[in-house]
């Protein structure tokens, strides 16, 4: 049974991952070892991304382990839809206290699996593991196996508690879960040369139902969605697609890659965002089951589906092209619907002044260049006041968002429409299309606008606390033109780091001082990047700037190179590194107690214990060769 952190570090050196393509085979083999920080995880947590990630599949049980706000916080905060079952919805936690945290919470865990599976007897129950019961060394693999043994329900653990990392790695783990425990394990009443799985498609408002009737029409089976309206069964059985599709996210890249590995299920990423992405993933969806033994003949009747759907969908949105004349957008989402929304706004006649690029990858900017042009506006992050401005100077006509920054379209008096995971409508496909453009000029025309924009008959216009605000920032921005010195110290005050709080002035001098080449080197230097990692981007866009090209490391020779690794710290709190703890191994210590007792090692906070019961489990083989 792997640990935590060993499935973490494979998920890390993800082979499909664009960023580990792009390295050199000696930071191929080094993987992303970016040290994870509690509180880091700005963004949610990687036990949110979890549950984000598995919830959708509507049949199954999912029981939290932990303090009941955990699932408070997580529960159905996505408009994920279902056709069937219910109980997904139903919040299950162990609610542990703070007895349980001095005697252990397994017992509890065992007696809601037991409560969960009388009452309610789901075809599987999914147990996510939390910082706390992490933290005091609960069990959840064992008590789910037990569970599984007692009562003959698959138990699922779901190994994600929120410290060690942000909500994509959570993603990620909720893979390696059911990649572990649930896919494979049951066979399909029966198969076709047309079963296809959708993955990393979570149904947002239905969204998954506007694409499954041109797939049923096509006589295409999707045997699994993972995860939107998804069942236990249907995953279980997964495995014997002959295809798949990833729905534009690398959410769930890991499942994806892994399945064509072990199972021969050959995937491509695509889009249903928009009238020319949707035509392109139902053509290389056929594509793909023709070359996996569909009829020929499943091409002609695609292309003639397309050619349908496409002359409906232009034709219905073709009314809103003049309404949308000189329209402009602003997007302020990041991730993948920085790139995968733009084509449907430009097929709509809408011009995009600025995307926000804040979570998104390498490979999604240059998306965004291709779709917007190599001098795309890609915000990496605007405050709230530079949004805000934005909008009252009339740069954008709308803001398309999320829930939390609609607040800020709300003061400037202008329209809103959100195409977040919170969502009520449904933009997926040729009809979601037609909805998107229906939703846009509805926001747009809407009579409220300038009713809003009127000022009160008490209010002073020249003195409200809009145009206050407006002055002030103008102001400021004058007095930073006119002072060539504050405008710099302004510019180098930028923060680049937030986790560790350092800014871009800090960096710059690093890099000028100590002729750094890599992100690790600044690291090392400032310690930006040491949180969350995710500022790493930002810190190779100042080498470009500065017109430096981040270089690699040098590999070191196999005597430097051993030496480097024996000095890494293990313990840090008693600076005990890793080759005084293999050396004590071979000595002879053949447990963690035995280790502590000749290294000192886990005589602080007792953190590295993990690590160490790793090296123990990884050195035993050796020992017991040798013992023979």
């Amino acid at each position: 049974m792997s640990s935590v952190s060993a499935t973490i570090q494979e998920v890390f050196n993800e082979p499909s991952c664009a960023k580990n393509q792009n390295k050199s085979e000696a930071e191929k083999k080094k993987g992303c070892t970016k040290q994870l920080q509690p509180g880091g995880a700005a963004g949610g947590c990687a036990f949110d991304g979890a549950k984000i990630a598995l919830q959708p599949l509507t049949d199954v049980a999912h029981l939290v382990h932990g303090p009941i706000a955990c699932e408070g916080n997580s529960w159905d905060n996505r408009g994920a839809k279902s056709s069937g079952s219910q109980i997904w919805r139903t919040g299950f936690t162990t609610d542990i206290n703070e007895t349980d945290v001095v005697f252990g919470g397994e017992k509890r865990l065992f007696k809601s699996i037991k409560e969960i599976i009388e009452k309610y007897n789901p075809p599987a129950v999914f147990v996510y593991q939390t910082c706390v019961p992490a933290m005091i060394g609960d069990d959840i693999d064992a008590v789910c196996k037990a569970a599984k043994e007692k009562f003959g329900t698959p138990v699922i653990p779901v190994n994600s508690p929120g410290f060690v990392g942000p909500k994509n790695l959570g993603n990620k783990l909720a893979g390696e879960a059911i990649l572990q425990h649930v896919i494979g394990t049951e066979e399909p009443e029966y198969t076709t040369p047309y079963d296809l799985n959708i993955i990393g498609e979570y149904n947002l408002s239905g969204e998954l139902w506007q694409v499954k009737p041109l797939l049923d029409e096509l006589g295409i089976r999707i045997m699994a969605c993972i995860s939107g309206d998804g069942r236990y069964k249907d995953v279980a059985s997964s495995h014997r697609a002959k295809a798949a599709m990833m729905v534009c996210s690398k959410a769930m890249i890991n499942v994806a890659r892994k399945m064509e590995e072990r199972y021969d299920i050959p995937f491509f990423e695509g889009s249903f965002y928009g009238i020319q992405d949707s035509s392109d993933s139902l053509r290389e969806i056929a594509r793909m089951l023709i070359e996996r033994g569909a009829d020929p003949e499943l091409m002609d009747r695609t292309e003639a589906l397309i050619e349908r759907e496409e002359a409906n969908a232009w034709k219905a949105i073709a009314k809103y092209k003049t309404r949308f004349k000189d329209k402009k957008v602003l997007l302020i989402t990041g991730g993948v619907k920085s790139w995968s929304v733009v084509a449907a706004l430009q097929e709509a006649g809408l011009e995009l002044v600025g995307t926000s690029v804040k979570k998104s990858t390498r490979e999604d900017k240059e998306r965004i260049k291709e779709l917007m042009g190599q001098d795309a506006h890609m915000i990496d992050d605007m405050t709230p006041r530079e949004m805000y401005k934005m909008l009252k100077d009339a740069k954008a006509d709308i803001m398309l968002s999320g829930g939390r920054s609609q607040f800020i379209a709300l003061k400037a008096a202008m329209p809103w429409l959100d195409i977040n995971q919170e969502r009520h409508h449904a933009y997926m496909g040729y009809v979601g299309m037609v909805k998107l453009v229906e939703e846009i000029d509805k926001a747009l025309y809407n009579p409220i606008w300038e009713q809003v924009r009127k000022p009160a008959p008490w209010d002073n216009p020249a003195n409200n606390w809009q145009n206050r605000a407006i002055a002030e920032m103008e102001a400021e921005a004058a007095a930073l033109a006119a002072d060539p010195v504050a405008a710099e110290k302004a510019r180098r005050a930028k923060k680049i780091c937030n986790c560790k709080s350092v800014d871009l002035g800090t960096i710059e001098d690093a890099i000028a001082a100590h002729g750094l080449t890599t992100v690790e080197g600044v690291k090392t230097h400032t310690n930006a990047s040491g949180g969350c990692g995710a500022c790493a981007g930002r810190i190779e866009e100042i080498f470009e700037a500065r017109g430096l090209v981040p270089a690699e490391e040098p590999e070191l020779d196999p005597v430097a190179a051993e030496a480097k690794r024996r000095a890494k710290k293990v313990c840090n709190c008693m600076s005990v590194d890793v080759g005084t703890i293999e050396d004590a191994i071979h000595a002879g210590a053949g447990n963690l107690a035995e280790v502590k007792a000749q290294t000192k090692a886990t005589g602080g906070c007792g953190g590295c214990a993990e690590r160490i019961e790793e090296m123990l489990d990884a050195a035993a083989p050796a020992t017991l060769v040798a013992a023979e």
